[in-house]
C-alpha cells in the first residue's frame, strides 16, 4: 500500500499580488498530489508567504513565522518554509536569523514549491537544503490555481514588476521590472475562473495602468478590459491600482460603456503637494490632479473614487501637511487609506535629508484617516433609502443577518452591506438590498423581494 500523500498549509500575508502567487503555488502543490489543509496543527509543511514592503508588513511576517513555527513541536510540521518578498529581499538571512526555518524559497523559484516541499519532507536525518533563489522573471504568471478566498472573487493579476521606480518604494528591487502578461493568456485565465464559480474579477498588478507598455510601448489596459467584458459569468469587474498618471478617456469610456465594468477606480495618488511628489519621483500637483478627479466624476457620475496617501514623507512641512488635509477634505474621496511614510533601505527616499521622526508620520496619518471617516459618515448617509447591488458572502449569525459588499466595495479594504431577509439567499450571487441605516464604514438594509438576477 503506497504512504499516504504529505499534507501541507498555507499561511499568505500581505496584498492581492501576493495573494495570487500562493494560490498558484497551491495549484501546483495540489497537482503534485498533496492535500491542502487549512489547519497548520494538521500539516506536514507549511508555507509561509510574506509580504515585505513596509516595516510593518515586515514585523508581521516575522511574528507569523515564528508563530507557526511552534507546530514544529506541538503539531505535525517537519518543514516550514517561507516565500513571497520577504524571502525574496532578505534572502539567506531569514534562515539565518530564524533557524526555525528550513528553506526560503524566492519568487523566481515559485515554479519548484512542490519539488522543494517534498524534497524536504523526504531529506535524511533532517539534513538543510540550500535556500532557492532563480531569476525574478521566472516567476510564473500562469498556471494552475487554488483559490484561497470565497470562490465567488478572485484576483486576477495581469502584470509582475513595476518601471515607476517611486523613491519610497522597495517593489521594483524585489519583484523586478514590469513583465505584462497577454491578453489572450489573462482571457484564458478569466474563463477558467468564471468556469469554476467565479462572478467578480478584480483586476491587479503592482500598475495596472501601465499593462502592456512594456510589450506594445503603450497601455492596452483599455483593449485587456473590454475582452474580459466577453467572458461568461464575469459579472462584476473591478479596477485596483491604476495610476493616476495613465487615466485617460480611452479608458474612462471603456468603463461607462460596459455594464461589467464596475465604476470602481483605486487611484494611489500619495500626496497633492507637487514638491513632495517630484522628491517621490512622481507626477502632478493639487490643481492638476483635482482636475482629473473632476473629470472622472464627470464622465463617470456614479464612480466610486479609493485613494491611498503617505505621511510623512522626508521633507513635507507642516504647510503641506496642512495641504494634504484640505485636499482630502475637498476632494471627499468615497474610500481612503493611509500610511505613515517607511523608510525602506536601497530606496532613495531613505537616504534623503529632513528624514520626519515615526510619532509625527504617525499622527498625520490619523489625522488624515479621522477626517475620512467624517467624510464617509455623511457619504454613507447620503445612501440611505438608495437601493443597492450586493454581492451576497455570507450570513452572521451572532447578529442574525446576512452580508455581502456592494458594487462600491473592494474585498478585504472597504465596507460591507449588513441586511436582513425573510427568506433563503444565494451565498455568491447577487440581490438587491434597501439602505435604511449605516455604521462607520458599513450599510445597513433589508432585503428587495426581487433578485438582482
Amino acid at each position: 500500500m503506497s504512504a499516504a500523500p504529505y499534507r501541507v498549509a498555507m499561511v499568505s500575508l500581505g496584498c492581492p499580488k501576493n495573494q495570487v502567487d500562493a494560490e498558484r503555488m497551491l495549484g501546483l502543490l495540489q497537482n503534485d498530489g498533496f492535500v491542502l489543509c487549512g489547519e497548520e496543527a494538521d500539516a506536514d509543511a507549511i508555507i509561509v508567504n510574506t509580504c515585505a514592503f513596509i516595516e510593518d508588513a515586515k514585523q508581521e511576517a516575522i511574528e507569523t513565522i515564528l508563530e507557526v513555527a511552534k507546530y514544529k513541536t506541538e503539531g505535525r510540521c517537519r518543514a516550514l518554509i517561507v516565500t513571497g518578498c520577504l524571502s525574496e529581499r532578505y534572502r539567506d538571512e531569514v534562515t539565518k536569523e530564524m533557524p526555525e526555518v528550513d528553506l526560503a524559497v524566492g519568487l523566481g523559484s515559485v515554479s519548484r514549491i512542490a519539488e522543494l516541499t517534498r524534497a524536504l519532507l523526504e531529506r535524511k536525518d533532517d539534513a538543510r537544503l540550500p535556500n532557492c533563489y532563480g531569476e525574478k522573471s521566472a516567476l510564473p504568471l500562469s498556471g494552475p490555481r487554488r483559490l484561497g478566498g470565497e470562490p465567488f472573487t478572485a484576483y486576477l493579476k495581469i502584470a509582475e514588476g513595476c518601471d515607476n521606480a517611486c523613491s519610497y518604494c522597495a517593489i521594483p528591487k524585489i519583484r523586478g521590472r514590469l513583465r505584462s502578461r497577454s491578453i489572450e493568456d489573462i482571457v484564458a485565465e478569466a474563463k477558467t475562473l468564471c468556469e469554476g464559480g467565479v462572478r467578480e474579477l478584480v483586476v491587479v498588478a503592482q500598475d495596472t495602468t501601465a499593462y502592456g507598455v512594456d510589450l506594445w510601448g503603450e497601455s492596452r489596459l483599455p483593449e485587456l478590459l473590454e475582452a474580459l467584458c466577453e467572458v461568461e459569468g464575469a459579472h462584476w469587474i473591478r479596477l485596483l491600482y491604476a495610476y493616476p498618471d495613465r487615466i485617460d478617456d480611452r479608458l474612462l469610456h471603456v468603463i461607462k460603456t460596459h455594464a461589467q465594468l464596475l465604476p470602481y477606480l483605486d487611484l494611489p495618488l500619495q500626496h497633492c503637494d507637487a514638491g513632495l511628489l517630484r522628491r517621490m519621483n512622481r507626477i502632478g500637483s493639487r490643481e492638476s490632479l483635482t482636475a482629473l478627479i473632476a473629470h472622472i466624476r464627470d464622465v463617470l457620475p456614479d464612480v466610486t473614487l479609493r485613494t491611498t496617501l503617505i505621511t510623512g514623507f522626508p521633507g513635507e512641512t507642516d504647510a503641506q501637511f496642512a495641504e494634504l488635509c484640505e485636499f482630502v477634505r475637498e476632494i471627499g474621496f468615497d474610500r481612503l487609506g493611509c500610511f505613515a511614510y517607511s523608510p525602506e533601505e536601497g530606496t532613495v527616499a531613505a537616504g534623503l535629508p529632513d528624514q520626519i521622526d515615526e510619532q509625527t508620520r504617525q499622527d498625520r496619518a490619523e489625522a488624515i484617516l479621522q477626517d475620512q471617516l467624517t467624510i464617509l459618515a455623511k457619504r454613507n448617509e447620503a445612501k440611505i433609502g438608495s437601493l443597492q447591488e450586493v454581492l451576497v458572502e455570507g450570513y452572521d449569525s451572532y447578529i442574525r443577518c446576512w452580508f455581502g459588499r456592494s458594487r462600491a466595495d473592494a474585498p478585504e479594504v472597504d465596507g460591507k452591506v449588513f441586511f436582513a431577509a425573510d427568506r433563503p439567499v444565494e451565498i455568491g450571487g447577487f440581490v438587491r438590498v434597501r439602505i435604511n441605516d449605516c455604521l462607520d464604514y458599513d450599510l445597513l438594509g433589508a432585503l428587495e423581494d426581487e433578485p438582482a438576477q
